[in-house]
């Protein structure tokens, strides 16, 4: 929980960050997996993600524009060790309402992010990292103690 509420507050994740050198994020966390499009039109292809388990990172010129971590509630996530140290699976059942008190208590501003807000989800994001934190309901296959509340589902900034 510590990594995420970084994350939202600061819009670092460990030793990554915007706009360092996608060479740089991958000497700390090894090859990522890159997205098909980057296989069919090369590294310098823009727009598409590089995959470290619940990891993404987009690149634009070969530096780091976006940072996304993906949460399955009702499943686990894994984050790379130089972003969790001790890394492992962590649950990745966050409700909404828990993440928001945790913000809170923080001190991390956030305010609704009505372009994301819908019946089907709801959106905020921080200040002033400007990291969007989407909230959904679960799959139904999901093994959460209640479907019908929002739970985090990806932060990425």
């Amino acid at each position: 929980m510590n990594v995420l509420l970084d994350f939202a507050a600061t819009g670092r994740l460990g030793p990554l960050y915007r706009g360092m050198s996608l060479a740089e994020a991958e000497e700390l966390l090894g090859p990522g997996r890159p997205h098909p499009q980057i296989l069919m039109k090369g590294p310098d292809f823009d727009g598409y993600p590089y995959v470290w388990d619940g990891l993404e990172l987009e690149s634009t010129r070969r530096h780091v524009s976006c940072i996304t971590i993906r949460l399955r509630p009702g499943s686990a996530v894994r984050l790379p060790s130089p972003v969790l140290p001790d890394a492992g699976a962590y649950a990745a059942t966050v409700p909404r309402e828990d993440f928001l008190a945790a913000l809170d208590a923080a001190g991390c501003r956030h305010v609704p992010d009505p372009l994301l807000t819908c019946d089907e989800q709801s959106a905020v994001v921080t200040r002033p990292a400007g990291v969007h934190l989407l909230f959904a309901r679960p799959d139904r296959d999901a093994d959460v103690p209640d479907r019908s509340r929002f739970h985090l589902d990806l932060l990425y900034g």
